[in-house]
């Protein structure tokens, strides 16, 4: 059956103390809050820099089985090298700890700088070169130079599930129908990303799930949702649910703290229960 997963981007922030998270909470115990709360949780981190392996078994332990952890391909990749020859990118990426996620580890998620405009041959070469499953993707890491010593590298999986992956590019070409046609014929989601007049949002079924940012009601990063909007994405999510597509959505509405509320009241709206709530 279909499932609905509701989360937020990052949860790191020193502004939800006294918020969402209670005063006398460690900051260790953090993401063990958001897990008790939502349904997933998308890491932002690994974006701006690899991260360890310690931080991805601290996350592996911190959340229930199979809760599933999205994790943004690293700025590297898609800022810096904007999709071109980023084989060894994608070696160290991998090689970084990600498969210590085991069975949680969520789509990855690849976001494109905003002066990206859609490139048949350079997007192709790319998405082709993406690993569908745990053992392609730690071969990939098998394949790490010394970016990731040796001593740091996770070159081996204890499962083989599917790896999935989402795309969120931010210039409207990527809404053409040739981009749309590749990003089904390679079975990538095309991210549903959420902005007040920023950038495009996306309606498009390219996979066999969906994959939705929230990034701000009516003011970049910062708003909340209205009661209205959250009812609108309910019940687009519970077609999609009903249409046999599993869904990730996560709040990056946190400048002001609003993300792991919206997430809660969008939880609810959909009759979800998440791990605990007290």
């Amino acid at each position: 059956m279909a499932e609905v997963h509701v989360g937020v981007s990052g949860w790191s922030y020193d502004g939800w103390r006294g918020d969402f998270y209670p005063d006398d909470l460690p900051r260790r115990r953090w993401l063990a809050y958001v897990a008790e709360r939502l349904t997933s949780v998308e890491l932002n981190g690994s974006f701006y820099s690899l991260q360890r392996p310690t931080t991805y078994q601290r996350i592996a332990d911190d959340t229930p089985d199979g809760f599933p952890v999205a994790v943004k391909g690293g700025r590297f990749i898609t800022h810096l090298r904007r999709l071109g020859d980023v084989g060894q990118g994608l070696a160290n990426f991998f090689a970084s700890g990600v498969l210590l996620l085991g069975d949680g580890l969520g789509p990855l998620l690849w976001q494109l700088p905003g002066d990206f405009s859609f490139d048949d041959e350079r997007v192709r070469s790319f998405l082709e070169r993406l690993p569908r499953d745990h053992h392609a993707a730690a071969r990939l890491a098998g394949r790490h130079d010394d970016k990731v010593p040796d001593d740091r590298a996770v070159t081996s999986s204890r499962t083989g599930a599917v790896i999935r992956h989402a795309l969120e590019p931010r210039h409207p070409s990527f809404g053409e129908p040739e981009a749309v046609a590749l990003l089904r014929e390679q079975g990538v989601a095309l991210v549903a990303s959420d902005s007040p007049g920023a950038w495009p949002c996306f309606d498009e079924d390219t996979a066999d799930f969906r994959y939705v940012r929230l990034h701000g009601h009516t003011e970049l990063y910062a708003s909340g949702y209205s009661s209205r909007s959250l009812d609108t994405w309910a019940r687009k999510l519970r077609a999609w649910r009903e249409a046999g597509q599993d869904a990730y959505v996560y709040f990056d509405n946190d400048a002001r703290g609003r993300a792991p509320h919206d997430a809660v009241a969008l939880i609810e709206r959909l009759g979800q229960a998440s791990a605990s709530v007290s």
